[in-house]
């Protein structure tokens, strides 16, 4: 038995209706193997702005640092686009991701069976892919100074810098090289260090931490042809280790080997709390319609019972049930074939749940 206390930012947009389904999941699990899960609701995003002003105000730190990990729903929308840089949405994310100090940030990429179709990809060409993106999250150019928009010599003109420092590079990619060791001993490190120095920076500390893992097979590859790699021979990859903006596109564009990208979660880690997310965004367009697909949001469960908690067997639990809901035709929208059975966010997310003592 364990107990673990765990932050719930719900969000925005589809946030709430994801997140609950979750959370009805996590229950599930909760009974079935005889833990205790307490929340402490907390607010990041547009729903902070709403309430405190501010997108990332300290208390709601201060809360979440008091628990043992961070299960996150969505940030951001239409109504928040007017809003100065500082005070968007998206900031208090990037905030809060630098609070925790999480470092690293865990994108698979795993094609189910039974969505294989579901891809714009050829069949052969997706069937097993298993990939996990490694993003290096708290530095690079999203974090870098100088930065802004600036008037010079009469013109605009906007800067940003990116910026690593050795420790920065040296703790991702010994995280990613330890993932390797527990899956196929295989890495990948992605840069452009033809024409970035900071990218021959990282490649040279590559090699010295390599040092360490003679086990693992790694290699280099320049961004511009890993985002081709990916849509051609995606089954080459293992692990993928990168820094912020490349990890930040090449996962989204691996997410679409799989179909949706309501489908994939992400584990931010390395502090003390992690933070646990599905990959989408909020999706304004479809709030309250009742069609947001909750498996990415519940894969996300998955992630923290794994990732946070040390729960291997409940996380494997939450991925087989998914497994057996898929197997058995069910689908939301944004996955729908023909021949299969429709079902809306709240349905998905009991049918998964019911699941869970039928894989144990």
């Amino acid at each position: 038995m364990a107990n673990f206390k765990i932050a719930v930012m719900e969000g925005d947009g589809i946030g709430p209706e994801i997140v609950a389904e979750g959370l009805k999941v996590l229950e599930e699990i909760a009974l079935k193997f005889n833990h205790t899960f307490e929340y402490e609701k907390v607010y990041v995003g547009g729903c902070a702005i709403d309430k405190f002003g501010e997108p990332l105000p300290q208390s709601e730190v201060d809360k979440i640092l008091k628990c043992d990990a961070l299960f996150f729903g969505a940030v951001g929308g239409p109504k928040w686009d007017n809003l100065p840089q500082e005070k968007k949405p998206e900031t208090g994310l990037l905030g809060i991701r630098k609070a925790l100090g999480a470092f690293a940030n865990l994108r698979p990429a795993k094609v189910f069976d039974e969505l294989i179709d579901a891809s714009t990809l050829k069949p052969e060409v997706i069937k097993g892919i298993d990939i996990l993106v490694v993003r290096e999250l708290t530095g690079g150019i999203y974090f870098g100074k100088p930065k802004g928009i600036f008037e010079e010599n009469g013109e605009k003109k906007g800067l940003n810098t990116m910026v690593y420092y050795e420790y920065e590079v040296r703790r991702i990619v010994k995280l990613a090289f330890e993932l390797a060791m527990q899956r196929r001993k295989k890495l990948t490190s992605v840069d452009k260090a033809n024409v970035l120095d900071v990218s021959q920076f990282w490649r040279d500390i590559v090699n010295d931490v390599a040092k360490d893992y003679p086990d693992v097979e790694y290699n280099h590859i320049l961004v511009d042809n890993a985002a081709m790699q990916l849509v051609r021979d995606p089954k080459q990859f293992d692990v993928i280790v990168t820094g912020n903006i490349f990890g930040d596109i090449l996962s989204d564009e691996a997410s679409m080997l799989t179909g949706s990208i309501g489908m994939l979660a992400s584990a931010s880690v390395g502090g003390d709390v992690g933070m646990f997310e599905p990959i989408h965004g909020s999706a304004p367009d479809i709030v309250g319609l009742g069609i947001a697909n909750p498996i990415a949001q519940i894969e996300s469960a998955a992630m923290m019972l794994k990732y946070g908690f040390k729960l291997d067997k409940e996380a494997e639990a939450i991925e087989n049930a998914i497994d057996l809901v898929l197997k058995m035709g069910y689908r939301t929208p944004d996955i729908m074939s023909e021949g299969k059975k429709k079902v809306n966010t709240i349905q998905m997310g009991d049918l998964i749940a019911k699941a869970i003592g039928d894989v144990i």
